[in-house]
């Protein structure tokens, strides 16, 4: 078991998932993966049973869930188990190869210098974005401004689910009262770890849109972090938050 662990949730990646497994395990560095698959009907979980027959299966690992529960559940299920594994590093990744995995060398020796959230950042330096349209690449920069106001985040990229914890990140905030389940998820937990004095660093990155597979954004999503926001901040007027650093 290595101390580095890159969660991935998928539903229906067969195009990209065996590719994004051997392109991390070919990585200078060791990582282990944990698949959270929410019941893919294409075959998603056989691919990973297969790579698992290999000589890297030992740190291959599949929890398959029944349907689909929600992004930020799938990733709260990562977070027990691996720490519950006991790994000192726990990234968030996308299956479909938007995020780039070299890149998880940069977020690792963030946090190895002393960063205990790094993040993926596709705004800290321009707006790095490769084959949006131009439609969505405004919504989703606009949407991170719209937060980093609402919330007093100094943050670029409030809405980024590329990521490094710490594992004491996650050992101290009380993932079980982590509410969202959309892409608010990303922005509940930036801002937990932010009110809990956790020291976070934007790594600039480029974000490539998929090639394969079709994506998983919707209107529904996009309600849940625009009003979801505006309660976050009320409700933490009335919630302590414990600084840890």
């Amino acid at each position: 078991m290595n101390d580095s662990l890159v969660i991935i949730p998928t539903y229906n990646e067969k195009e990209n998932i065996e590719k994004m497994v051997r392109k991390i395990f070919s990585l200078p560095e060791k990582f282990d993966i944990l698949i959270i698959d929410d019941g893919s009907p294409d075959g998603t979980p056989e691919i990973i049973k297969h790579l698992q027959a290999e000589p890297f299966g030992n740190n291959l690992h599949l929890i398959q869930r029944p349907g689909k529960l929600g992004l930020g559940t799938a990733y709260i299920c990562g977070f027990k188990w691996a720490i519950s594994k006991h790994y000192q590093y726990i990234f968030e990744m996308d299956a479909d190869f938007s995020h780039n995995p070299e890149d998880l060398l940069r977020l690792h020796q963030s946090c190895l210098n002393g960063s205990d959230v790094a993040i993926g950042s596709r705004y800290k330096s321009g707006v790095n974005v490769v084959n949006w349209p131009m439609g969505r690449v405004l919504m989703s920069y606009f949407a991170s401004k719209y937060v980093r106001f609402v919330t007093g985040m100094k943050i670029n990229d409030t809405t980024a689910g590329f990521k490094c914890y710490k594992r004491r990140v996650l050992e101290h905030i009380d993932l079980d009262k982590i509410k969202f389940k959309g892409y608010a998820f990303q922005i509940e937990m930036k801002f937990t770890a932010w009110k809990m004095g956790f020291k976070i660093e934007e790594i600039p990155i480029i974000f490539t849109d998929r090639k394969e597979g079709a994506s998983k954004m919707s209107g529904g999503i996009f309600n849940e972090a625009l009003w979801g926001v505006i309660k976050m901040k009320l409700n933490s007027y009335f919630k302590q938050y414990k600084k840890i650093a």
